[in-house]
């Protein structure tokens, strides 16, 4: 899976919020937070085609775009690009950068500790204990 630009993460955003979108819709939801021209997103568009982000459905008479891969999808892929590149491949030093932004609120720090006491369980079940 390619990883998307600023922009195209923008208009992946639009359509998985709305689902299948023309251009004038994206456009039309983009205008709301940013400027953004019907050719720019049109083009933007044909890009994230190539690219296999996006798939055209030229069943009617509108062009309709479609996200080609989900939301969790492109943040998994997202997450893994940035472990690799930023932090080493080490999913400690991405823990501990999270922890020192002090970007979490106690809930989220809540739901974090709690789905890492659950894959803790799963892992233990598993007999692989790989978070010793």
């Amino acid at each position: 899976m390619p990883i998307p630009t600023k922009s195209e993460l923008a208009i992946l955003n639009v359509l998985w919020t709305t689902g299948p979108s023309t251009v004038r819709e994206v456009q039309n939801i983009l205008n709301r937070t940013r400027k953004a021209g019907y050719t720019t997103v049109l083009k933007l568009l044909q890009i994230m085609t190539k690219k296999t982000l996006v798939r055209r459905d030229e069943s009617n008479h509108a062009h309709v775009y479609l996200a080609n891969y989900s939301k969790q999808e492109t943040q998994r892929r997202l997450v893994d690009e940035l472990l690799k590149k930023a932090f080493g491949g080490s999913s400690l030093q991405l823990a501990s950068a999270l922890f020192d932004a002090e970007k979490l609120s106690k809930s989220e720090f809540e739901k974090l500790r709690n789905g890492i006491i659950h894959l803790r369980k799963k892992e233990s079940d598993n007999g692989n204990d790989k978070l010793d």
